[in-house]
């Protein structure tokens, strides 16, 4: 897809851009076409869908104040294609974006998109949530957190705010799922040291997917114990007891 398209799209969905980005995504979405041909990345192969499924739905983050800092350090955890945090990298060059994985191909593919894009605002990591939230270097440390389609609230607020400081935020991707995950997400979050705030509902025009930012701010500090071993999370998440 061609740089002009990529950028009537963003800006017919309120996403600030300039040429600069619109054509490092573009670089983006082809290598991406390319090492999903050998490689699991994404089962969307269509264009258009694309742009908006992962790039857009990553930016519309900056649509709404305050979510997404202007500077300062965010964290991508479970990653993946590099969505949302690579996106956002691009599109704030003065955020300083760490993306974890625990797949080494997936950060192989990132590595090349960066590189290419000549992006330099990134760090990769490789490791599981739960052992890099133990990491001294990455623990407590992020202004922001971000996750999409990961896992329920629950195990997702246990994966991310170990990685955000007191007064930060982590900032999760959800669909219409979340009504079924909020209770027991509330008290996970409490568990961890975080408040879930009020969900903000995010559109992309012409498309009915019903999309949702949740904001958690990090309020206290997360207990040692926690994240707990790799696996536990998932399998135990907390708050699922009332």
């Amino acid at each position: 897809m061609d740089a002009n398209t990529i950028s009537a799209r963003l800006a017919a969905c309120g996403i600030p851009a300039d040429g600069a980005l619109a054509q490092r995504l573009a670089v983006y979405m082809d290598l991406l076409a390319e090492w999903n041909k050998v490689m699991d990345l994404t089962a969307v192969t269509d264009e258009a869908e694309t742009l908006d499924r992962h790039f857009a739905d990553s930016l519309m983050a900056l649509t709404v104040p305050g979510l997404i800092p202007a500077s300062g350090l965010l964290a991508d955890v479970g990653t993946g294609a590099g969505f949302p945090g690579l996106p956002l990298a691009m599109a704030c060059p003065d955020l300083r974006v760490t993306l974890i994985d625990a797949q080494r191909k997936r950060l192989d593919f990132l590595q090349a998109v960066t590189e290419a894009t000549g992006t330099r605002n990134v760090t990769l990591v490789h490791a599981r949530a739960e052992d890099a939230g133990h990491d001294p270097a990455l623990r407590q440390r992020f202004d922001c957190v971000a996750a999409r389609a990961v896992a329920p609230l629950a195990v997702l607020s246990e994966y991310l705010l170990p990685f955000a400081k007191t007064g930060g935020l982590a900032l999760c991707w959800k669909g219409p799922a979340l009504a079924d995950e909020l209770e027991a997400g509330r008290r996970a979050a409490r568990i961890l040291g975080g408040r879930v705030e009020p969900e903000i509902p995010v559109s992309l025009p012409g498309r009915d997917w019903g999309h949702l930012l949740l904001p958690i701010r990090k309020v206290g500090p997360t207990a040692r114990a926690y994240p707990r071993k790799a696996g536990t999370p998932s399998k135990k998440p907390l708050g699922s007891e009332k």
